[in-house]
């Protein structure tokens, strides 16, 4: 008995140091298999790292060679594209040029895919970097230890950048900088004047200090210009022109650029171009005051305000489908929609959309004055997203509510129309 309870309490020991061996064993590996990972990851975005600060340093220093050293010598055509692109920056002012890793997808011990925020400015046009998202595919080069590019493409909701669009020409106006690609001087010079011509306007329109100058973008075709908008041509075959916003934030400043399609552009008269530069710069001079609050009617329709403010235009010239519409007996119910002005749908909508807007932006400077008009518009885009802001506005700047607007905007287009 004695013998036995011995050898019982030695196998039961032996056991125990058997399974804390084992456990202690697992613990040791999984303690050292974390930190390798993590310095494997950690290794990698530093070289990533290291491959995007030269080849910053090589587009602020113009430096060909240095800005194609960084992608892969095995992608022959990514090294001849990247080199056709920095030379399309050649004549591009930039005040800045950086890179920020985001995010690193690994693909393998040598490859990785990164989610990219390049940041860069305009001198003279850009008070803060802008932001553009892209998505680049590397290879680790086992001989240097290396990363280098293997692709280069638009992140999820971007679109492209002018210049890997071709060649790009500057043409500096007085208030203006027009950049284009595949565009003659000539036009490009003349877009600069009508440009140079709508900011005064626009400064007359807004009382608020903004910029007092404008960034265009005139791409070749509007198949390009969708391309650096991340959209589908089709939805601007009719539109002449658009204005890209980017709010504000610690990553992304505010930044605007008026992109023109050339085709659209080309068909208007000169009053058509000087309107529609006029409207466009006018959403770059109140993009301080415009948030998620504000009402597509409302920033349009201001837009439209400020652009046939100082013209000789009447009602029905400036709103055609709105003024047939209601000689038909076709009065709208409502203002427009935010859903009404989407390039995409039906252009007769599209139309009265804007036309419906304008004239709701002159019932309030007609009817309460264009102080009233610019603190309706202060106080909605105030709100910065907040249900309530326009029936807020309303009842606090012009002493009504949506119901009694309307009502006296639908009045306000029988007696325009006639």
């Amino acid at each position: 008995m004695t013998g036995r309870r011995r050898t019982a309490r030695r196998g039961r020991g032996a056991g125990r140091r058997t399974a804390g061996a084992l456990l202690a064993g697992l613990l040791f590996a999984a303690a050292c298999a974390a930190p390798d990972d993590g310095a494997a990851k950690g290794s990698a975005d530093r070289g990533i790292r290291a491959t995007l600060d030269r080849r910053a340093a090589a587009v602020r220093a113009h430096d060909a060679d240095a800005y194609v050293a960084a992608v892969d010598p095995r992608a022959t055509g990514l090294r001849t594209a990247q080199r056709r692109e920095l030379e399309n920056l050649a004549d591009i002012p930039l005040s800045s040029w950086t890179y920020r890793l985001t995010d690193v997808t690994g693909q393998g011990a040598d490859r990785a895919t990164a989610d990219v925020r390049l940041r860069y400015g305009i001198k003279g046009y850009d008070a803060a970097p802008v932001s553009v998202d892209r998505v680049l595919d590397l290879r680790r080069d086992r001989a240097d230890g290396r990363w280098y590019i293997t692709g280069d493409r638009a992140g999820k909701d971007g679109g492209g950048l002018l210049w890997q669009q071709g060649d790009v020409r500057v043409v500096r106006g007085e208030r203006s900088l027009v950049l284009g690609a595949g565009r003659t001087e000539q036009e490009l010079r003349a877009i600069a004047r009508t440009a140079d011509r709508a900011v005064p306007a626009v400064s007359g329109a807004w009382p608020e200090r903004w910029a007092g100058r404008v960034l265009v973008l005139v791409p070749h075709t509007v198949e390009d210009m969708a391309g650096l908008l991340g959209s589908p041509g089709a939805n601007y075959r009719g539109i002449a022109a658009v204005t890209t916003g980017q709010a504000g934030g610690p990553d992304r400043a505010p930044a605007d650029r008026v992109i023109v399609n050339p085709q659209a552009y080309g068909m208007l008269s000169t009053l058509g171009r000087r309107i529609v530069l006029t409207h466009e710069i006018t959403h770059v001079a109140t993009r301080a005051h415009t948030s998620a609050a504000t009402p597509a009617w409302l920033s349009e329709g201001f837009a439209d305000w400020a652009a046939y403010r100082a013209e000789d235009r009447t009602a029905a010239q400036a709103a055609p489908e709105l003024a047939d519409a209601v000689a038909r007996g076709e009065l709208p119910a409502g203002l427009p929609a935010d859903e009404d002005f989407g390039f995409a749908g039906d252009p007769v909508r599209l139309a009265q959309a804007y036309e419906g807007g304008w004239l709701a932006c002159e019932l309030i400077a007609d009817h309460w004055g264009e102080e009233k008009l610019f603190a309706f518009y202060r106080a909605v885009g105030g709100q910065h997203g907040r249900d309530g802001a326009v029936e807020q506005a309303m009842r606090e700047v012009l002493a009504t509510t949506p119901g009694d607007f309307t009502a006296l905007w639908r009045d306000h287009l029988r007696a325009r129309f006639g």
